[in-house]
């Protein structure tokens, strides 16, 4: 019984740790392979696969399929984008399937594995920008809380010394939270 007791404490712990790209796909990701190597010499790493992710600009329907327009971000060990303030520039992720864009739409985060295909030169604004592109093998999508659900600002009477953001409940107390956006995944 205590053996039992110590394992699901532990398999709590492992599953609480665990990527969300699929172990199967990770297994075939060059792991010291970075989304700025690639992006300095596409040529080079053609075929590879990569694991990144960041912020969707843009969803486009083509005759081949959908392509993502991603502001490329850092990820963290569990595959989740961070430091949206910070970006080694934009890709194009592309895949024979229909991504609707009414749910893969501008400001949603996604993590990618995908192949080196190379790059397109393709109209950003009023300059031509070099897209390195990249064939979805695995796509995760985030979901966004853009707006978080509580009271507006200034509280309602009842709850004039209730604000989440500056203080708590009791005198003195102060609630934390974090900078920036808060997202969640399905």
């Amino acid at each position: 019984m205590k053996k039992l007791l110590l394992f699901f404490p532990v398999v709590l712990l492992l599953s609480g740790c665990a990527h969300v790209i699929s172990e199967e796909t990770l297994k075939t990701v060059d792991r010291d392979l970075t989304y700025k190597q690639v992006r300095e010499k596409p040529e080079t790493y053609l075929g590879k696969i990569l694991v990144t992710g960041g912020t969707i600009a843009e969803t486009r329907i083509t005759k081949e399929g959908s392509e993502l327009e991603i502001v490329q971000h850092m990820l963290d060990k569990k595959g989740i984008p961070e430091n949206a303030f910070y970006s080694d520039g934009r890709f194009l992720a592309i895949t024979p399937d229909f991504l609707d864009p009414a749910i893969y739409k501008p400001g949603r985060m996604v993590t990618i594995a995908g192949e080196v295909k190379g790059t397109r030169v393709q109209p950003l604004d009023a300059a031509d920008y070099t897209y390195t592109v990249l064939l979805i093998k695995e796509i995760h999508l985030w979901q966004s809380f853009a707006e978080e659900k509580g009271f507006p600002y200034p509280c309602p009477p009842k709850y004039y010394n209730y604000d989440p953001y500056f203080g708590g409940h009791e005198p003195g107390s102060q609630w934390y939270r974090p900078p920036g956006q808060v997202f969640k995944r399905y």
